[in-house]
């Protein structure tokens, strides 16, 4: 497995995995994909990876968003990572985690977070091991429409940079 940049050759691939994710109806609000174009707009551009197999597939993708416009919260992102389903439990995850941790410590970010939801103890697993920490549990703070409209809980965490002071 092999870590790079993310381009938009890898778009197609991308898209799937994320979608295959929002399928799994554990992973976000969502559940459609956007377009390219949109998804391309909302990721910051030095900080989205992809893991590639030995053929050159990808199997996993982590990117990062501002989570504010303030100058303030200029040294935070919110992040999402995704794997493959056919590769899930061979360490993409936290390979790619560790690639973005490295790229936003060396741009002077000092906070990733996210929403996971409660039942997704793999994610919440992956993360903590990556040296991130849950913040709370904001609960049922929202309704999932591919969920039975249900009101879901969502597991605030975040990793805060020993690097950056």
């Amino acid at each position: 497995m092999n870590i790079r940049p993310m381009e938009a050759a890898d778009a197609d691939a991308v898209l799937a995995i994320y979608q295959a994710g929002l399928d799994s109806g554990h992973a976000s609000f969502e559940h459609t994909a956007p377009s390219w174009p949109a998804f391309d707009a909302g990721k910051l551009p030095g900080h989205r990876f992809v893991a590639v197999d030995d053929a050159d597939a990808v199997v996993g993708w982590v990117a990062a968003s501002a989570v504010s416009a303030r100058a303030v919260y200029a040294g935070v992102v919110e992040h999402s990572v995704y794997v493959d389903p056919a590769t899930q439990g061979r360490g993409v995850g936290r390979a790619l985690l560790d690639v973005l941790i490295a790229a936003t410590e060396a741009a002077g970010v000092w906070t990733i977070q996210s929403g996971i939801f409660p039942e997704n103890t793999a994610s919440l697993a992956l993360h903590h091991a990556a040296g991130f920490r849950t913040i709370g549990v904001r609960e049922r703070v929202g309704r999932h429409v591919t969920q039975g409209n249900r009101w879901r809980d969502v597991v605030f965490i975040e990793r805060r940079s020993p690097k950056i002071t």
